[in-house]
């Protein structure tokens, strides 16, 4: 599968900007974030880890983690890349709550 070009433009953005960044700079995070439909696919919500910037971003960041949670193979995912950033680290422990409440 190929990652849509809503998630790619996106993703060519860079990480979501920091809550020090302008007005217009977040505003363009979210309009991107708001044309990425629902679910993503496994690839693209692997892609879509290196999007996660510093901070919340006034909620953008969580939108991002749940955006990427619609992915078919979310529930057991390991996301590899970018596992320094706090966001992603959530997203990892989320995937191993689940299974240990799941039995898995």
């Amino acid at each position: 599968m190929t990652i849509r070009r809503a998630v790619q433009e996106l993703l060519d953005a860079g990480p979501l900007p920091s809550e020090e960044a302008s007005e217009e700079e977040i505003a363009s995070a979210q309009h991107l974030l708001e044309q990425i439909a629902k679910p993503v696919s496994g690839e693209e919500a692997q892609a879509l880890t290196a999007a996660f910037g510093s901070d919340d971003c006034y909620g953008l960041s969580w939108t991002l983690l749940h955006l990427i949670e619609t992915a078919p193979s979310a529930h057991n995912a390991n996301y590899s890349q970018n596992t320094d950033n706090p966001w992603v680290e959530l997203l990892n422990s989320r995937v191993e709550f689940g299974k240990e409440n799941r039995g898995v």
